[in-house]
């Protein structure tokens, strides 16, 4: 019952100091994992150049609903909305603009992005040329 009694009065502790906000901890945690989630992807992108799997409609809609949540933060001045949706728009851009792009720049981004990484044969993805047929 003390746990609960801590957790009832957060302005009050054992120690007088300030109680844990867990509805803080609990939203820092779910930015943590939205900004983070991308990040398997994205890397798994650059390294095999593989996106014919991908939807990027599907990702158009989410780069596109954390532009709007971006621009949400801005106007009401919430960092707390602006830096999660800002980190969450770079992988997720990449992502959009990966799939977007034909083998040869998708390529050279990748280079760019992870130079030393060696290429691989991608010969199952899409057409000859590695490019599906339709994106969309």
């Amino acid at each position: 019952m003390a746990l609960i009694a801590v957790c009832e009065a957060p302005d009050v502790t054992i120690t007088g100091k300030p109680a844990m906000n867990w509805d803080s901890v609990i939203g820092y945690l779910a930015a943590l994992c939205s900004v983070t989630s991308y990040t398997p992807q994205a890397w798994k992108i650059i390294k095999t150049r593989a996106t014919d799997s991908l939807s990027a409609p599907m990702y158009a809609i989410n780069v596109v609903g954390f532009l709007l949540w971006l621009t949400f933060g801005i106007l009401r001045n919430e960092w707390s909305l602006i830096v999660t949706n800002a980190l969450i728009l770079l992988p997720s851009g990449l992502i959009l603009v990966m799939t977007l792009l034909p083998r040869a720049k998708k390529d050279a981004v990748a280079n760019l992005l992870d130079p030393g990484a060696p290429r691989t044969d991608r010969s199952d993805e899409g057409t000859p040329s590695g490019d599906s047929e339709t994106k969309w």
